[in-house]
């Protein structure tokens, strides 16, 4: 109980919860809209073009965005020197934040700076679109009625009053199942933090979670049963959080 390092770990798990749950928005709406396409065929395209990059392995994305993020060669930095940002971010550092990361030449590194890494994190995976949850959400829009949506339009409501009204409530099962995967996949993961970061959560253990926690003691350690003990805790937390989900989450019928 008095290991600083692990409850440590749960703070940045705390912070990807809470961002995870912003990041499935661009999901419900991504899919919402592939829905009201008018033509099936461009639906089909649409959910095809979901599905092939599920086919690229994940290790390989991974690789990608470490080499977005890289100081030097990044494409980051390049994005924000053309644009024309970098300049604004050092005149913020300088007389705003006064964290000294944001300089000429401008090279941040962001996986290599303490105060870069849970931003580099937030921002990973944008436009934050994901292939599963859009396909479970289109699962559930189709199972929404014609007849529903023509007596909407007949009592004249505009397309945020179908969304708010009519398809989200009727999506909540799969919000739900999402909701699930979501909180199971932040708490055990490691793997990208340990490719982007490395086994110790890069500097100063910024970007240390409970499961790369869990790896670093079993695999770097050997302290196999310590090991073993977060992975236990790790557990009966998801148990506790599904339990809750399950019981006070909404789910219109």
């Amino acid at each position: 109980m008095g290991d600083w390092l692990l409850w440590k770990s749960f703070n940045l798990i705390f912070i990807l919860i809470i961002a995870n749950l912003f990041k499935m928005w661009p999901s419900i709406f991504a899919a919402v809209c592939i829905h009201r396409l008018k033509s099936e065929r461009w639906q089909y395209l649409y959910r095809v073009l979901f599905v092939i990059p599920m086919i690229i392995p994940h290790m390989v994305g991974l690789l990608i965005w470490k080499f977005f993020y890289d100081p030097s060669v990044g494409v980051l930095n390049r994005m924000l020197t053309v644009t024309g940002l970098d300049q604004a971010l050092i005149w913020l550092d300088k007389w705003v934040l006064h964290l000294g990361v944001f300089t000429d030449p401008f090279k941040p590194a962001w996986l290599g700076h303490p105060d870069l890494i849970i931003p580099a994190l937030l921002f990973w995976g944008f436009p934050w679109v994901g292939v599963v949850g859009v396909l479970i959400y289109l699962s559930g829009l189709q199972n929404i009625g014609e007849d529903v949506y023509e007596a909407a339009e007949l009592d004249g409501v505009n397309s945020w009053g179908k969304f708010t009204k009519i398809e989200l409530p009727l999506i909540m099962t799969q919000v739900r199942l999402n909701l699930v995967l979501m909180v199971i996949g932040t708490l055990q993961a490691y793997g990208f933090q340990l490719i982007l970061l490395g086994p110790e959560g890069g500097p100063q253990n910024k970007g240390l979670t409970p499961g790369l926690y869990m790896f670093y003691e079993s695999f770097q350690n050997q302290n196999y049963g310590y090991a073993c003990a977060i992975g236990l805790m790790l557990f009966f937390i998801i148990m506790f959080l599904t339990v809750i989900n399950q019981r006070y989450v909404r789910v219109e019928k």
